[in-house]
């Protein structure tokens, strides 16, 4: 009854988006959506880079998320419109529907490149043409997941124009490869497969090399989880992400592993003189990272919130000091958030160089949390009280 009743309130919580998105799409195209898909954003709660070295991941899909309304036409035209005024222009695009000889490739505007490449890999095709809207509620390069909230939202949608074999492990890849491919980000699995597998009331572990994964019960209505947007935006196609990438690929390979999974502290110990300190720092964050992600999956499962918050803070100081991705404005977020009662940890979250925090803290220091935070920061940070969402799912009109 309970997930039930969840389930109602986040469709109520959607209303307003898919109301505007419905309305979008009768004043651009003179016709009323029949199809409507939702997927959710994320927040990784520890294990951060470690997704693209095989490694381990701990996020939940977050209440925030992207809808995809529309219908099929006549002709083999797709025509898509976002109602993100952050998102480049034009937000209008047409192009005609992919075949065999004339395959789509990426282009401008930046947007539709993620569902481009969605559209170009989907298995279930042909795919007709078709009328969409887009709209969102999770903020763009905030580091909660809006690209692939885009990219699960477009495939949910294509399932119901045309179906493929259901298959959630593929839908996850079949979106990952359209964001490496079309939006020329080198991504790991995580926020493809968090967005179609979250469950509500539960994080989840993800073993990115197996793609394994365990359900962890977040349910403990004494416990939440405060997102804080720095509202310092990153782009991550910049050379940063692909360069912290090849330094991994690069230490793993001074090591005779084939990835960083493989590696202990004692084997990059060994080979610390031979790889440069700066590859050194990397690795040594991937390899501590994921150790620290496997401990706090237990400790939330034996509800030790003490040694999750701790493992957390670990996390950050880690990110910041062998990872260099942190920034002045989100080590500023989590000094003040460390500074009140009741709160357990916190940490960056997402690729880094701005976006969001996550703390861990009790419900009753929630508000207290955001006031302290708020008064401390030097920017204008927004804030966003969360629990634990379901996947993306097909919308009834």
């Amino acid at each position: 009854m309970a997930e039930a009743e969840a389930e109602a309130v986040s469709e109520r919580a959607l209303g307003p988006l898919l109301a505007a998105a419905c309305r979008a799409h009768r004043a651009a195209f003179g016709a009323p959506a029949l199809l409507a898909a939702w997927a959710p954003g994320r927040v990784n709660l520890i294990g951060e880079h470690t997704d693209y070295n095989g490694g381990f991941v701990l996020p939940m899909a977050l209440p925030l998320g992207t809808v995809l309304v529309g219908s099929p036409t006549k002709d083999k035209t797709i025509s898509i419109l976002t109602t993100s005024a952050e998102a480049d222009k034009p937000h209008l695009v047409q192009f005609p529907a992919p075949c065999q000889s004339s395959p789509l490739s990426p282009g401008q505007p930046r947007w539709a490149n993620y569902i481009r490449g969605v559209i170009q890999h989907y298995p279930g095709g042909p795919v007709p043409g078709f009328s969409a809207v887009v709209a969102s509620d999770i903020p763009l390069g905030g580091g909660l997941s809006s690209s692939a909230a885009l990219e699960v939202a477009t495939y949910t949608f294509l399932q119901q124009l045309c179906p493929d074999d259901g298959d959630l492990v593929a839908k996850a890849l079949v979106c990952q490869k359209a964001e490496h491919t079309f939006a020329g980000m080198p991504c790991g699995i995580m926020d493809q497969f968090i967005s179609v597998m979250g469950k509500e009331g539960h994080a989840l572990l993800i073993d990115c090399r197996s793609l394994e994964t365990v359900l962890v019960p977040l349910t403990d209505a004494s416990l939440a989880v405060l997102i804080t947007n720095s509202n310092v935006r990153h782009t991550l196609t910049g050379s940063e992400y692909p360069m912290r990438r090849q330094q991994c690929e690069e230490a793993a390979a001074a090591l005779g592993k084939t990835s960083l999974r493989d590696a202990t502290m004692a084997d990059l110990e060994v080979a610390r003189s031979s790889l440069g300190e700066e590859v050194y720092r990397r690795a040594r964050h991937v390899i501590s990272e994921m150790a620290r992600t496997a401990q706090a999956a237990q400790a939330l499962q034996d509800r030790d919130y003490g040694m999750f918050g701790r493992l957390m803070v670990e996390s950050h100081n880690s990110l910041r000091d062998d990872y260099d991705v942190s920034c002045l404005e989100l080590d500023e977020l989590v000094a003040a958030a460390l500074e009140v009662d009741g709160v357990y940890g916190s940490r960056m979250t997402g690729g880094g160089f701005g976006g969001c925090t996550v703390t861990l803290l009790e419900a009753g220091a929630a508000e207290r949390a955001q006031r302290h935070i708020q008064d401390s920061y030097s920017g204008t940070a927004t804030f966003y009280l969360t629990k634990p969402s379901g996947g993306a799912k097909v919308l009834p009109l």
